[in-house]
């Protein structure tokens, strides 16, 4: 907080678990509101020097922070597979595109300019963008560092100071990149740090009177009670939601990309990602062909200690939630679903929260493992005959993150494009981003949009001043 680590007290201590071994590994102290308190002050205190200290000095602690973590990369990547259970082999690509998200975002800011009207000849109005103030941003457990970086790096890049909570769960390499980012140069209090649980840390954030957005990434549900007390103040909110995208496979599609790509967007990062692939739509004339080899793929899957290169997926994050994954297996049965691969322990793991990929086979989308967000590495097929009922039932959901298609034909690809109700589509390609462009969702998943326009219309406020070039006359009332 304010730059320094804090000494632990006598709060509530948090255990921070091992997911590969089970055991407790660390503590945290949860910060009550007081010190919540402390840390809107000490970020309320940096805002006016911050934001006044000009975008191109900004943008050079930025790219300092960019290079910083770059050059910890090796550190951050252990870090975050260690304590998360994400497989090294994909951590060290998110810790690039964390570092690469502090200089995308502090060229987008120094390059931010406003608008001159000259439509009435006698008046000069032009448009200038302030720092709004100071952010409540709260991270989640699934990928701590990519998507933490994300908020921070759009919010501090535009002149606002914030308090950062990061998840409970996966909360030590969130803490050793700010660490870094104060070695690389940045001002004490304009990124400060509280740990706990999201009941009391997070309320105490969340309802601060002082606290001007919110910028929230995690589950629907949590995202609706942040919503509700913002809506006590009218504090603006960014954030990115829950998601059960849907991945249609078209007859016409290269099998061996769609296959590699489908494995890729519902396993990767242990299947624990809002813009997980989780139903598989395939068409009914390749479906017996497709799920097959989709299933031999899976059994084939490389489970195993997140650190070792060879890993590809590694354990949950932490016990609960492997206990939330396993029970839709039963949920998947009552439902008359058939479970063609996973859900257990693989052999010789005792330890840990290690799980087999899932693969199920529903009986229709209306199926609660085709509805509900599971966030697992959990499977699902549908079979379609056609691409109105394909896209119907891609639509057919409470969310609209991130959808797939996988075809050759540009006529498939540009009708998925224009009626799928998600934020993204990705054509023959699995989970790309684009830093400038929008990136959010519809329905229950999110509200507002990263990327450079859209994150600057959030982090800034808009001022419009209008100067008469000449004694332009006033009606004198009273006179």
């Amino acid at each position: 907080m304010d730059g320094a680590f804090l000494p632990a007290g006598d709060g509530f201590e948090l255990p921070v678990f091992d997911p590969t071994s089970g055991q407790q590994a660390s503590a945290l102290r949860e910060a009550d509101a007081a010190e919540v308190d402390a840390a809107v002050k000490a970020a309320r205190a940096a805002f006016g020097p911050w934001s006044a200290l000009g975008s191109e000095a900004r943008s050079n602690v930025l790219q300092a922070i960019d290079a910083k973590l770059r050059a910890h990369g090796d550190e951050l990547a252990e870090l975050e597979a260690r304590t998360s259970g994400l497989p090294i082999s994909g951590v060290r690509p998110l810790i690039d595109r964390a570092a690469e998200n502090f200089k995308r975002f502090a060229e987008v800011a120094s390059m931010m300019a406003g608008e001159t009207f000259q439509q009435n000849e006698k008046y000069l109005t032009y448009t200038t963008r302030e720092a709004k103030g100071v952010a409540a941003l709260i991270a989640p457990w699934n990928a701590p560092l990519a998507l933490g970086s994300m908020r921070l790096a759009t919010c501090i890049a535009f002149g606002n100071t914030c308090v950062l909570k990061p998840s409970e769960y996966t909360p030590q390499s969130t803490l050793r990149m700010v660490e870094l980012m104060h070695e690389a140069g940045l001002p004490k209090g304009v990124v400060n740090v509280v740990n706990g649980r999201g009941s009391v840390t997070g309320e105490a954030l969340t309802t601060h009177p002082d606290i001007d957005m919110i910028g929230f990434t995690g589950g629907t549900t949590t995202g609706r009670r942040i919503m509700a007390a913002a809506g006590e103040r009218l504090t603006p909110v960014t954030m990115e939601l829950g998601g059960k995208s849907a991945a249609i496979v078209a007859p016409d599609a290269d099998l061996e990309r769609a296959l590699d790509g489908t494995l890729l967007a519902i396993y990767a990062s242990n299947g624990q990602q809002c813009l997980g692939g989780s139903r598989i739509l395939v068409h009914e004339s390749i479906a017996e062909e497709f799920i097959a080899a989709f299933v031999a793929r899976a059994k084939a899957i490389r489970i195993g200690d997140p650190c070792d290169p060879a890993t590809e997926m590694g354990p949950l994050a932490f016990e609960a939630h492997r206990a939330h994954v396993q029970h839709y297996l039963e949920v998947a049965r009552e439902d008359g679903a058939e479970i063609l691969h996973g859900g257990t322990a693989p052999e010789g793991r005792t330890q840990g929260w290690f799980m087999e990929p899932i693969v199920a086979r529903a009986p229709s989308n209306a199926a609660r493992i085709c509805q509900e967000e599971i966030f697992g590495p959990f499977a699902t097929f549908l079979t379609y005959s056609d691409l109105d009922e394909a896209i119907a039932m891609a639509n057919a959901s409470d969310f609209g993150l991130v959808s797939y298609v996988w075809t050759r034909d540009l006529a498939t690809a540009m009708a998925c494009s224009a009626r799928i109700r998600a934020g993204t589509i990705w054509v023959n390609t699995p989970m790309m981003r684009e830093l400038r462009a929008p990136f959010g969702g519809y329905k229950e998943s999110g509200i507002g949009r990263d990327g450079a326009r859209h994150c600057a219309d959030f982090f800034t406020e808009a001022k419009t001043t209008s100067i008469p070039l000449e004694d332009t006359p006033i009606r004198r009332l009273g006179a």
